[in-house]
């Protein structure tokens, strides 16, 4: 099976319309902000332990925009620019990164679940919610996501089957970001991309520049619109980088050069965007000093809400763990509750 890397950007025409376009940059710049911002807060201990996504808005927002409004997202840990960009309240995003109970649950009409931490447990999850749509008479599209180091877990493999035998309206987009926290794509596979696995599920495999916005837009689309048809799901693989640590607790100079950092750092998805527009007449410095004043205020704006989220009590964390207390929820919730230890309840 013969494999190439679509791309949009480094050609001459202008594939999207100019509005499908400034929202895409707007989306992917404003997620930048949030990512940096995060980073800070983190810093300040004013948030968790934080898993940042610098250098793969491209390929989040490109996804999140190719969908419809009553589609699904089913991300794991890393994206925060897929909620952002689906409409997840920054503020709601800063309580999640907080461990906060008031970040756990997402507002009426965010079509996402809360972020996968255990590695591909999202994918046969994400198949199961596309095919609850099928039963219940609905016509939404799941997209779900996951880095090259998950494709080799064995949830990855159960999942894409799973899909495929059942024509589930799924796109699996798989974030190539080179390295599986430290280890690197060559040690993880033999393949060349990824992608090359759909072929032994039975589906599409798509291969795109995951730093070319408009390539993972458009070929995003073309998958929704083949899994709304009936025609199943698609494999989609990103090749991109991660331009900051695996998380804020990561050294990465431990396992890659400043070179390779630097070489990458040049394809900035953000940057090849904004030439692009720029190119166009679409955009220039003075829009993007107001789209910064209006990312700024925002940001203010929703950390203060985060802020005044009052102090949970230790029983609120048994309360999320199903819609209705089993014997041994209540027993532990009853004991938070009057200050106890759980442990003396048996």
């Amino acid at each position: 099976m013969k494999l190439k890397v679509v791309q949009y950007l480094d050609k001459e025409e202008f594939p999207l319309s100019e509005g499908e376009a400034l929202a895409l940059y707007r989306a992917m710049r404003r997620a930048r902000f949030f990512d940096e911002k995060a980073l800070l807060l983190q810093r300040q201990g004013r948030l968790g332990v934080y898993a940042p996504f610098m250098g793969q808005e491209a390929a989040q927002v490109g996804v999140a925009l190719a969908l419809g409004d009553r589609d699904w997202v089913v991300p794991s840990y890393r994206e925060s620019a897929l909620l952002l960009a689906r409409g997840l309240p920054i503020h709601v995003l800063i309580l999640y990164w907080r461990a906060h109970p008031a970040g756990w649950r997402f507002p009426e009409g965010v079509r996402a679940v809360n972020p996968y931490i255990p590695i591909a447990t999202q994918i046969p999850q994400a198949v199961g919610l596309a095919l609850a749509g099928r039963y219940r008479g609905e016509d939404w599209v799941v997209a779900t996501s996951i880095g090259d180091g998950g494709t080799s877990e064995g949830d990855f493999h159960e999942g894409l089957n799973f899909a495929a035998v059942f024509h589930a309206p799924v796109i699996f987009l798989v974030q190539n970001n080179q390295y599986a926290i430290s280890v690197p794509r060559a040690k993880q596979m033999r393949v060349d991309y990824i992608a090359r696995r759909a072929e032994g599920y039975g589906m599409p495999g798509v291969v795109v520049d995951g730093n070319d916005a408009f390539a993972v837009y458009l070929e995003a689309k073309k998958a929704v619109e083949r899994a709304r048809k009936g025609e199943g799901p698609t494999l989609l693989e990103a090749l991109t980088y991660r331009l900051a640590p695996h998380t804020t607790s990561d050294d990465p100079s431990r396992y890659r050069t400043r070179e390779e950092e630097e070489a990458w750092r040049s394809k900035d998805p953000i940057l090849r965007l904004r030439k692009a527009l720029e190119a166009a007449g679409l955009w220039d410095g003075d829009l993007e000093e107001a789209l910064l004043r209006e990312l700024e205020e925002e940001f203010a704006r929703e950390l203060a809400l985060a802020d005044q989220a009052p102090e949970p009590t230790p029983e609120v964390i048994v309360e999320h763990v199903y819609a209705r207390l089993g014997l041994d929820q209540r027993r532990a919730w009853e004991a938070l509750r009057r200050g106890k230890h759980v442990e003396e309840l048996w």
